[in-house]
């Protein structure tokens, strides 16, 4: 029997100006690293809205949220005897949030637009979830 095991991706953003900024971290992996958002799991008996609190705190010492987006994308796959659901969203933080205090996991951050963020994302869930993002966005 395959053990079930959620996990959350975040995609953090601010909007100072018309276009919004994505911050994307590296994990301390070193040359085979690569650009991504906050991610996670779900602890047992944990809610959906308190794991991607959690998350970007732990993370990137990110508090409150603006508002948090449901991308409405789950995505399911099995490795190994784990069947994995992973659910994605968006996290609006406060324009200038500049100074981030990454969890020791993260090398580095950087705040990134668009045109930026989607080419750095390397797996393709991930560019399918911001390109989401970025089109609600840009809908409202």
């Amino acid at each position: 029997m395959a053990e079930l095991l959620h996990r959350i991706k975040v995609f953090v953003f601010q909007q100072a100006g018309p276009e919004p900024e994505y911050l994307l971290l590296r994990p301390a992996q070193g040359m085979e690293s690569f650009w991504g958002p906050v991610q996670g799991s779900i602890g047992f008996g944990e809610q959906l809205d308190s794991a991607i609190r959690r998350e970007v705190l732990d993370d990137t010492g990110i508090l409150q949220p603006l508002d948090v987006i449901d991308l409405g994308m789950p995505a399911r796959w099995q490795l190994g005897i784990e069947d994995v659901i992973e659910w994605t969203y968006g996290f609006k933080t406060m324009p200038g949030t500049s100074g981030l205090r990454l969890d020791p996991r993260f090398a580095e951050f950087r705040w990134a637009a668009f045109g930026q963020a989607y080419p750095s994302l390397e797996l393709e869930t991930d560019r399918a979830a911001i390109m989401r993002l970025h089109t609600l966005l840009n809908a409202a």
